[in-house]
């Protein structure tokens, strides 16, 4: 039974439902005096129909009472996803109620259903802080928010468990940090500020190095891409590139490339402007991996991984790049400008060939907010996942499983391939459709023999509305899935089978 710490007039206490509205022991055997009478609560339930199905939400507020309400919320059969859901509707409901004087949120995982283990108390942690983020860059007041939540598990004490409630703070709060960057309006942010910005929060963390490289260096680096996109805008591009090394890591080393395109106006090929308003969000995927090494770095994880952002601004001006350009990436490898809307790919492909050629990446992975066809066929919460190793996608994909992050596996169809030709050079970089697999299609051969994986994230990397733990803006899609798999080794072979 959890040890609920001492409730003030000011606390809300969340009580998790299951199913068929079954209640917490715990509640029901809480010392001499119940919490709440639990005939009283059960009607309550009853009244307003909460059966316990995820996310259902009671407020029974207790006249005259400590605590000043109870906020009955349904769990489910406590699943992993349903314990997010329990968590960030009692989070959001409690914010609500700090408007109207509640100071703290008293969260109790432990439900009729299971005990919370070291799984649900980071999946927790992680959903509070989450479904509590707001970015606000107004100059009306802010409104009143809880000053604190308090997650209550009964095995608390457990080295384990305190790990995992470490683990999943400091996963939240490196994807604050994505979400911030991703939602830094557009005349703020530009490749500059970016590299600013990841500096400052990354360069002092242990075992870590941040180099930038500007516009010389990524002269004569031949990064023909990045500097083809960033050609047109009033400030120039730059190339992030974060290693962390612990002394502890093994060989391998995993290279993550992120996009990070700070506004994108489509270039020459200009956007509608309606196809432009969500544009400042279009580094989504660099955030995602620069988040995924500040949280590596802050639990010291004992691996090897850099990351690698290229950093452009697509704009229009005489200096932009043109349809029917030919451009050279690092390695040699030419491309045809078909659609100058088609950025994000051109400078993904510097970023992958670098990683290989320069860097000695064992395994890359790159994220990136890269086709609206993804969008298409896969909706607005899942990513689209490309990989050319069995062993590399099933990796990512029970990663992503345990961060609450979901994958779809999408088929790199060779099939498509001739759609990639081009007369003056080895690649156009418009093939058409299926737009998500043929852009796939065009950075494989930068990755070259290497397991290579491909996240486009243009659906879940931006949410149109609060949604459980997301909320309306960034999402810092990604970072938790590849947090996840580079505490598991960052494998890349197939997993082991048992033969009976």
């Amino acid at each position: 039974m959890p040890a609920l710490p001492a409730l003030g007039p000011d606390d809300v206490l969340a009580v998790p439902v299951g199913s068929g509205a079954t209640l917490p022991t715990w509640l029901i055997r809480s010392g001499p005096v119940p919490v709440v009478d639990p005939d009283f609560l059960a009607g309550a339930l009853a009244d307003t129909g909460n059966t316990g199905k995820p996310a259902t939400q009671t407020l029974v507020p207790i006249a005259g009472r400590r605590p000043r309400s109870i906020l009955a919320v349904g769990i489910g059969e406590a699943t992993l996803p349903d314990v997010r859901s329990y968590v960030a509707a009692a989070v959001r409901r409690g914010q609500a109620l700090a408007e109207h004087g509640a100071r703290r949120l008293v969260l109790p995982l432990d439900s009729a259903a299971a005990p919370a283990g070291a799984d649900e108390v980071r999946a927790a942690v992680e959903a509070a802080l989450l479904a509590g983020y707001r970015f606000r860059d107004t100059s009306t007041p802010h409104p009143r928010r809880l000053d604190a939540v308090t997650v209550v598990a009964a095995d608390a004490d457990d080295p384990a468990v305190i790990a995992a409630a470490r683990t999943g703070q400091v996963a939240a709060e490196a994807v604050a940090w994505a979400r911030d960057l991703v939602n830094t309006p557009g005349n703020v942010k530009n490749p500059a500020w970016l590299a600013d910005a990841a500096t400052a929060r990354l360069a002092d963390l242990p075992h870590v190095t941040v180099t930038v490289l500007g516009p010389d260096e990524l002269r004569s680096g031949g990064f023909g891409g990045v500097l083809a996109v960033g050609g047109g805008s009033a400030t120039p591009p730059r190339v992030l590139v974060v290693r962390y090394r612990h002394p502890a890591a093994g060989d391998g080393h995993p290279v993550l490339v992120g996009k990070g395109i700070t506004f994108d106006t489509g270039g020459i090929s200009i956007k509608t402007n309606a196809g432009m308003r969500e544009m400042k969000t279009d580094m989504a995927g660099g955030a995602a991996v620069l988040a995924t090494v500040d949280a590596v770095a802050r639990l010291e994880l004992p691996v090897a991984v850099t990351v690698v952002v290229p950093a452009a601004e697509n704009a229009v001006s005489g200096g932009s790049y043109r349809p029917s350009d030919v451009v050279t990436h690092v390695g040699g490898r030419t491309t045809e400008v078909l659609n100058t809307d088609a950025e994000g790919r051109m400078v993904l492909a510097d970023g992958l060939a670098y990683g290989r050629l320069e860097l000695g990446a064992s395994v890359l992975v790159d994220v990136a907010t890269l086709t609206g066809a993804m969008k298409v066929a896969l909706g607005a919460k899942t990513a689209g996942l490309y990989a050319t190793t069995d062993g590399l996608a099933e990796a990512l994909r029970t990663a992503a499983a345990h961060a609450g992050e979901p994958l779809w596996r999408m088929p790199l169809a060779q099939e498509h391939g001739d759609l990639l030709r081009s007369s003056v050079a080895d690649a156009n970089n418009a093939p058409g459709n299926p737009g998500g697999t043929t852009a796939a299609l065009f950075l494989r051969p930068f990755a070259g023999e290497l397991p290579w994986a491909h996240l486009d994230v243009a659906g879940p990397a931006r949410a149109g509305s609060d949604d459980g733990e997301l909320v309306k803006g960034g999402t810092g899609f990604g970072a938790r899935t590849l947090l996840r798999w580079l505490e598991a080794g960052a494998p890349v072979d197939p997993p082991a089978t048992v033969v009976d």
